[in-house]
């Protein structure tokens, strides 16, 4: 890969990690988590934020999905802040609505080197496929806290809790495509570093 490239390698008693990003990229995606709902949701990110993203996880599934989610997450935004650098010359800040039939979400991100997340997606069932809700959001926090990003998801609205995630999903992806975007030169704070 060629461009700026991120990669983090994690491996503990719950999983085992690779994750390779290039902010560069064409939206190329190769991922693998034994998770059906979550490489779906990758596969989204990577699309339409255009950051090719290589990630495997071999993770405690027989526990549940929690360990695996996180991980990969956790993952995902270390590679994302790697790939940053200093982060001289990105847009830093990102926004984005997106729809998915009846679903509209919101994402706000700014790459300020602080991490935080607001997650607001209103998502009523247990699961999608073997992805439990409650680590839908949780996956946008962990990435965000690895990231060192401040993220801002809301789904507007929408009934079919598939369509909200996917939306999401979305919506964090087109924030990021235009956050990392490089368009000057120097560090885009008052503080001069991010």
């Amino acid at each position: 890969m060629s461009g700026r490239v991120g990669q983090c390698q994690r491996m503990t008693s719950e999983t085992d990690l690779s994750v390779v990003v290039n902010l560069d990229g064409t939206g190329v995606a190769k991922v693998s988590t034994g998770i059906g709902f979550l490489d779906h949701m990758l596969t989204a990110l990577a699309k339409h934020s255009r950051i090719d993203i290589e990630l495997k996880c071999v993770g405690d599934l027989h526990v549940d999905d929690h360990h695996t989610a996180e991980d990969s997450a956790l993952g995902l935004g270390a590679a994302i802040d790697q790939a940053l650098g200093d982060r001289a010359g990105v847009k830093r800040f990102g926004s984005a609505y997106a729809p998915l039939d009846e679903a509209l979400a919101r994402a706000v991100v700014d790459l300020s080197g602080r991490p935080f997340t607001s997650v607001g997606l209103g998502l009523a069932r247990g699961m999608i496929g073997t992805l439990a809700c409650e680590n839908v959001g949780h996956f946008f926090s962990s990435m965000a806290t690895a990231g060192r990003m401040t993220l801002h998801v809301d789904v507007i609205k929408g009934i079919n809790d598939h369509h909200r995630a996917e939306a999401a999903f979305k919506a964090v992806a087109l924030a990021l495509r235009e956050a990392v975007r490089v368009e000057g030169g120097g560090v885009p704070s008052t503080k001069g570093v991010l």
